[in-house]
């Protein structure tokens, strides 16, 4: 399916992933909703793409609020093609320092986020007989490491989820695929830091230090979307690592626990440097 004419909602659409595939898709020549709950960042993502492009902003943890603007896409164009359900945030540092609060703004919008797009768009697609639904997960979802617990568990939900909708939807005309990408370069790399965390070194530890282009992994959806494929995960090397994990879970267990030990390691090094410049 070309994304040309067709009619797509992205949320997350402010930046990183969600602002590439925004660009993505207008240059493909879609009709683009970017929708972000910085509904001013969204506006700037928009204002350099074509006149095709809209912007909204959108908490996706509001069930009425995903629903609606659906509903308006319908509304205005009789049809909806394309959800990207994209929208997602990061804790990073030792499991026991994260509050309840934490636990459940990742759950609300890594999980619940996605489980209103789908809820929202699945309906609608099965009606007009076609669509396709995609979620940005992480190689998070596929293997599994410490300090990034709650990303873990709910990207691992969000893969099982996208697979198991891929097999009802599919025979039924609606393609679903989850996007599986190691290191990409995009703000989440910065945030969420939970103790002495430093998310750019820990996510960049097994890709060199070279996180992947964000337009570059868009240009990868979209192609996938094109050939329904089932899952992507990019680069080469997480692809590789997926495959391991696969083939050999508890030797990868293992390894996960020496690079946590030494991603702890590096954070008290960094912590006693910073201590002893400040006395």
């Amino acid at each position: 399916m070309s994304a040309a004419g067709k009619y797509a909602v992205v949320t997350g659409g402010a930046s990183g992933i969600g602002a590439a595939l925004c660009r993505a898709l207008d240059l493909a020549g879609a009709h683009v909703l970017c929708t972000d709950i910085d509904g001013a960042a969204a506006e700037r993502t928009v204002a350099s793409l074509s006149r095709r492009a809209r912007a909204a902003r959108l908490d996706v943890t509001d069930a009425a609020a995903v629903q609606q603007t659906v509903d308006d896409v319908v509304a205005r164009a009789g049809r909806l093609d394309l959800m990207f359900n994209n929208a997602g945030i990061v804790w990073g540092g030792d499991t026991e320092l994260l509050t309840l609060a934490q636990w459940n703004a990742i759950i609300d919008v890594n999980i619940r986020g996605v489980v209103h797009g789908v809820a929202a768009a699945y309906p609608q697609m099965l009606h007009q007989g076609h669509g396709h639904i995609v979620n940005t997960a992480s190689m998070a979802g596929l293997t599994a490491a410490g300090q990034v617990t709650s990303y873990v568990a709910t990207k691992h939900a969000v893969v099982g989820l996208s697979m198991a909708l891929r097999s009802e939807a599919v025979p039924r005309g609606v393609g679903v695929l989850v996007v599986c990408p190691a290191a990409v370069e995009t703000p989440i790399l910065d945030k969420g830091a939970v103790g002495g965390f430093v998310g750019r070194d820990y996510f960049l530890q097994n890709q060199g230090g070279r996180p992947y282009d964000a337009d570059r992994l868009a240009r990868d959806t979209l192609r996938a979307i094109d050939r329904n494929a089932a899952i992507l995960v990019k680069p080469r090397v997480a692809h590789a690592q997926w495959l391991f994990a696969r083939a050999a879970p508890a030797l990868m267990n293992r390894m996960a626990m020496r690079f946590v030990s030494g991603q702890r390691s590096r954070q008290a090094q960094r912590s006693a440097a910073g201590t002893a410049d400040a006395g």
